[in-house]
């Protein structure tokens, strides 16, 4: 795992299968592998492109998620011999199978929001209850 990961406890059943289904999940259900998947959709492109599409990304964590890509075999760098060098960056044939489950996990968001905003409110309003009850016992005691 690279920093850009946060290393996730497996069981000590020595099951290698999970070990690995955690770092191939860790690696796919980051936050900016998804953008970046998401920018490589539609054709091959170069790296500044990819930044301007993949709002927020620091230049530095753009580099390490599309190493890491190009580590597991999702992304394909090619670098054309010009003045200065052009670097074009395209999801492998690997990497379009992530396309739909992708496109899947969007579209359940977009469904799911409103009723997950409202469930927040919810959350925060009986949050806000107890520390308002809390409080008013410590003061009465």
């Amino acid at each position: 795992m690279d920093d850009t990961n946060t290393a996730v406890r497996v069981p000590q059943h020595g099951q290698t299968e999970c070990r690995a289904s955690l770092e191939t999940l860790a690696r796919i259900g980051d936050k900016w592998t998804v953008m970046v998947v998401g920018a490589l959709a539609h054709g091959p492109i170069r790296y500044n492109q990819i930044r301007r599409v993949v709002e927020g990304i620091s230049q530095r964590m753009l580099t390490l998620t599309l190493k890491g890509l190009e580590q597991d075999g999702l992304v394909s760098r090619t670098v054309y011999p010009t003045k200065p060098p052009r670097v074009d960056y395209e999801l492998t044939d690997l990497g379009r199978t992530l396309i739909v489950p992708l496109q899947a996990i969007h579209a359940w968001t977009v469904a799911h929001q409103p009723a997950m905003l409202a469930a927040r409110e919810k959350f925060a309003e009986r949050e806000q209850q107890a520390a308002s009850l809390q409080a008013s016992v410590t003061a009465s005691k």
